[in-house]
């Protein structure tokens, strides 16, 4: 038999967060937990975007469709990543070992990008370089679930906006620093600035190294540092793998039975998250394919953008304390769609307030004003999770979290796939590319649509008590 907890039943246990607003926050736990995600970000920006994944696609498997190898592997990575991101973190949560887990991920993952150097630009290298960047996407989501749940333990409720705009905000910045270290040391020219040998691509590969180094020297300092973990306090006994799975779906029911107002959260927020993502993901091929930007140019406005982000997430989750994470999201993705929906128009010259505006000055406009708005909406979604989150339970609820993201990861690239196939019909269509702003707009609206059913967080969330089943 199982029963509601109550959220008065849970209190911040954990030895680093502080106990009330009047108590100072842990700086040293903080900056660590933030240096984390500075050092995290080399997996996203060098391995699987800008660098090592288009080396892995056009270069080793220029002959073998590689491109379609890696989204095969990436869709294999995403649904095991589903299925098992919420019992994972469930299974941490129990064991009192959320810190122990993260280490492992973290080192695992360091291990998988070092191990890239290994893939050679030949053909017979293709699927060992698919798979080490598939798994190396699946183990670093996992680990960013127990990094996300460290939330819980080490800010109050009061002063979480903050605390997950830092993060968000060093994520961003620590992205691009390593992304200009790869390129103008490594990539640029003839080997870059060290002049690396660029036979069988052994720049490239060492950007592999290099990447490697940058997460771990950056995360040593949480995975050396003495943290608390509130599921310290709620070690439960060992269960079977499908004993957390049947936990997980009394979960899921339970909250839509006792608590929609985290149900529809969980719902809405995978969507707009979704469209959240498909702004970086597809900015750069509506820039030079619609706005005219130069490929040069588009990675300026790459390191352009996330410098706005970062300063859009630090700022936003300041805010996120004051007016509460709700009213964040909430403004943030309306003024993305309102940017959005404003950017569609802007693809030729127009004049707006008596200044003349060509296609290329509006993209950076209007596109960098995605950028800010795409910050304040993750950081403060976070924080809103955190709150809501027993924290002897954070990393199950992070985890599913991820889960529901994942369940709808196919939304905007769907989206975007049937417009174009219906643009590309059409005659009077003149750039049919432009289909991918209107789906982002559409994905963001339905999201923000949904989100009207979420209320601010009151209390923590309202889960069935595992301990007594």
């Amino acid at each position: 038999m199982s029963r509601t907890t109550d959220p008065g039943e849970h209190a911040l246990r954990a030895a680093d967060a502080p106990s009330s607003p009047d108590q100072p926050l842990n700086k040293w736990i903080i900056s660590a937990w933030s240096l984390w995600s500075w050092g995290n970000a080399t997996v996203s920006a060098v391995m699987v975007t800008f660098v090592f994944a288009p080396y892995v696609v056009n270069v080793v498997g220029e002959n073998s469709n590689g491109t379609q190898w890696l989204t095969i592997a990436n869709l294999i990575a995403g649904i095991i990543i589903a299925a098992t991101a919420p019992v994972v973190g469930q299974r941490a949560d129990r064991s009192g070992k959320r810190k122990l887990w993260l280490t492992v991920l973290t080192l695992i993952v360091t291990g998988l990008v070092a191990a890239c150097f290994l893939v050679r630009p030949e053909d017979s290298w293709l699927l060992v370089g698919v798979t080490l960047l598939a798994t190396m996407n699946l183990v670093d989501t996992l680990a960013n679930v127990h990094l996300n749940a460290m939330i819980t333990d080490i800010s109050d409720s009061k002063r979480m906006g903050r605390v997950s705009g830092i993060g968000w905000g060093a994520g961003y910045l620590g992205g691009i620093f390593i992304l200009a270290i790869a390129y103008f040391g490594m990539v640029s020219g003839e080997g870059g600035m060290l002049g690396l040998p660029t036979e069988n691509s052994f720049n490239i590969r060492m950007v592999a190294v290099a990447a490697a180094a940058w997460f771990l020297i950056f995360a040593l300092p949480l995975l050396l540092t003495p943290v608390k973990t509130a599921d310290q306090d709620q070690i439960g006994e060992r269960i079977s793998i499908w004993e957390s799975y049947k936990r997980l779906w009394r979960t899921v029911v339970g909250l839509w039975r006792n608590d929609r107002n985290t149900f529809w959260f969980f719902v809405s927020s995978a969507v707009y998250r979704d469209g959240l993502s498909g702004v970086f993901a597809y900015g750069a091929i509506l820039g030079t394919s619609v706005y005219g930007i130069s490929p040069g140019d588009i990675l300026l406005f790459g390191i352009a953008g996330n410098v706005i982000a970062a300063a859009g997430a630090i700022l936003g989750g300041w805010i996120d304390d004051w007016v509460g994470p709700r009213n964040v999201i909430r403004f943030s993705v309306g003024a993305l769609v309102v940017s959005g929906v404003v950017l569609f128009f802007m693809d030729v010259e127009r004049e707006i307030f008596g200044i003349t505006l060509t296609p290329t000055t509006s993209f950076w406009v209007f596109g960098l004003a995605l950028c800010l708005f795409v910050g304040p909406a993750q950081a403060a979604s976070r924080g809103f999770l955190g709150r809501i989150a027993p924290p002897d339970r954070a990393s199950e609820l992070f985890g599913l979290y991820q889960t529901a993201g994942r369940s709808v990861d196919f939304m905007t690239s769907g989206l975007i796939a049937v417009l174009l196939w219906i643009a590309l019909g059409d005659p009077d269509v003149e750039n049919a590319d432009k289909a991918i702003i209107v789906a982002v707009v559409l994905i963001l609206a339905l999201g923000l649509a949904l989100f009207s059913k979420v209320k601010a967080p009151q209390g923590y969330a309202k889960l069935p008590d595992h301990h007594l089943t």
